[in-house]
């Protein structure tokens, strides 16, 4: 069954009667956080042999073998799969059909939505699926704040804003990031926007979000450096820039709208969460005045279809990618001579 997402953590952190998990998405990192979460929550010493079971791809095959053994020391057993996909739909079917009451844990990254696998477990009670997909916006602040407060350190409301801004799609990069700023902090302390930007710096993120800023406000030179800065010198991939820069259209087209409603642009601006950082307010506030909602609608749908290229096998994602930046300026350029 479909585990709804306000279930999400109480299920991974108490798993009950479940008998299987699944774990897809686009997000690799978060998929791995809650499939260790779950696990933990059977078994906290993850590096027990009697009670849990890690299986990559060329172990597939041990998953009856390893749902049905007895921990010899007692308690609930693990079976840990990576790589899950759809051969494992006979496997996870005689599985449950055994007397056990192991949990099965799947991480299965990219999983269709028309997946045999996914259909099956989506309809039966013993399974629970959930969708690991990159955070943004509110729910990623959360999740930053709870990571902090876990670590008992507290953070200022615009050093959160800023990186939030500058957050990439994989939840363990975030992860990472966060665990240096607690370091940073220590226990007891607070960030503050310098502590923030001390630590972070001005890394791949931050050359994605120029790529972004600079197409939309038609500047080719600076977009175009930026870009081949991100995928060649920082090696961020071209799946990340395109959801880097789809995150920033709709960004655009919300507040395009809200201005279109009678708002003012610097309201507009301020009603984002997170609120545009100050020192890209005007970049962002020319883009907003150069496109129409509609045409960032289009631009938005032209983006999406962009990742879907990139994920195909022997696709030249990097080409792919250089040549939209470059559209998207040249239409940036063309509205902006009609205003």
């Amino acid at each position: 069954m479909k585990i709804d997402a306000r279930a999400v953590n109480a299920t991974l952190q108490a798993p009950g009667t479940l008998r299987a998990i699944i774990l897809h998405g686009d997000d690799a990192g978060l998929i791995r956080e809650r499939a260790t979460t779950a696990a933990k929550a059977v078994c906290a010493d993850l590096q027990d042999p009697f009670r849990v079971a890690i299986l990559g791809r060329e172990d597939h095959d041990r998953l009856e073998e390893e749902t049905t053994a007895l921990a010899l020391t007692g308690g609930r057993r693990v079976v840990w799969l990576r790589e899950a996909g759809d051969s494992l739909l006979a496997p996870l079917q005689h599985s449950l059909g055994q007397s056990s009451d192991t949990l099965i844990v799947m991480e299965a990254p990219g999983l269709a939505s028309r997946s045999k696998l996914r259909a099956f477990a989506e309809k039966d009670r013993q399974c629970g699926v959930i969708g690991c997909y990159p955070e943004e916006g509110r729910t990623l602040e959360a999740a930053i704040r709870q990571m902090l407060s876990a670590q008992n350190v507290g953070i200022d409301p615009d050093a959160l804003g800023w990186m939030v801004e500058r957050a990439g799609p994989d939840r363990a990069a975030t992860r990472s990031e966060v665990e240096k700023l607690a370091l940073f902090a220590g226990a007891g302390g607070r960030l503050g926007m310098e502590d923030v930007r001390a630590c972070i710096g001005d890394a791949a993120g931050v050359s994605l979000e120029d790529a972004a800023f600079a197409a939309m406000a038609g500047d080719r030179r600076a977009a175009d450096a930026a870009a081949e800065r991100a995928l060649t010198t920082d090696g961020s991939s071209p799946v990340a820039l395109t959801r880097v820069l789809l995150s920033h259209i709709h960004r655009l087209r919300r507040a395009r709208i809200a201005v279109d409603g009678g708002t003012s642009r610097a309201d507009a601006m301020r009603q984002l969460r997170p609120p545009v950082f100050f020192k890209r307010t005007d970049s962002f506030g020319q883009a907003m005045m150069i496109w129409s909602a509609s045409a960032l609608l289009r631009a938005a749908e032209d983006t999406q279809a962009l990742e879907l290229a990139c994920k195909q096998t022997g696709s030249p994602d990097v080409v792919l990618c250089l040549r939209h930046i470059a559209r998207l300026c040249a239409q940036a350029q063309q509205m902006r001579r009609r205003h």
